[in-house]
């Protein structure tokens, strides 16, 4: 990583749940950053879990519901231009979530396609409380695995 983003980083962790916060929601977006290092972070800093869970899935919920509503402009054109998904990997996304509805929000956490399912939900207009809820239990369960599986990990090392 570069100096910017370990600066970033460590300002964000500085800024506690606020800047966990913010890590989620540009993770959560299509910018490219890691929520995890802060949210671990924040964690190992004595920060109370829950509450960290809920900060981080917040934002990356919302972080996600930017590209639903990009979706829901349907701009194409800003959404190549800004979003760089280009209008084909949309429609494939469309087609495929046919009949599947806003429920595929939950999958929205997935690396390289999750920003596309939230932009094709945005597109088919799927209804928005389903896909918020969908994407939130979805983004909050990895959440979960993953300080579940990072804490397995650290008391193995220790024991």
């Amino acid at each position: 990583m570069d100096t910017f983003v370990n600066s970033m980083i460590q300002l964000l962790i500085e800024w506690g749940l606020p800047g966990l916060f913010i890590s989620a929601l540009l993770a959560g977006s299509i910018v490219p950053f890691s929520s995890e290092l802060v949210l671990v972070a924040l964690v190992k800093l004595g920060l109370p879990p829950i509450a960290c869970l809920i900060s981080a899935t917040l934002g990356n919920t919302v972080g996600g519901m930017t590209c639903y509503y990009m979706g829901r402009l349907g701009k194409i054109s800003w959404i190549e231009k800004y979003f760089k998904v280009k209008k084909e990997k949309v429609d494939k996304m469309v087609k495929f979530l046919q009949g599947k509805g806003a429920l595929m929000a939950f999958f929205t956490f997935l690396p390289a396609i999750g920003e596309v399912i939230a932009i094709a939900l945005g597109f088919m207009r799927s209804n928005i409380w389903l896909t918020i809820v969908s994407m939130f239990v979805g983004k909050l369960i990895r959440y979960i695995l993953l300080l579940y599986v990072l804490e397995s990990a650290w008391d193995a090392m220790a024991g």
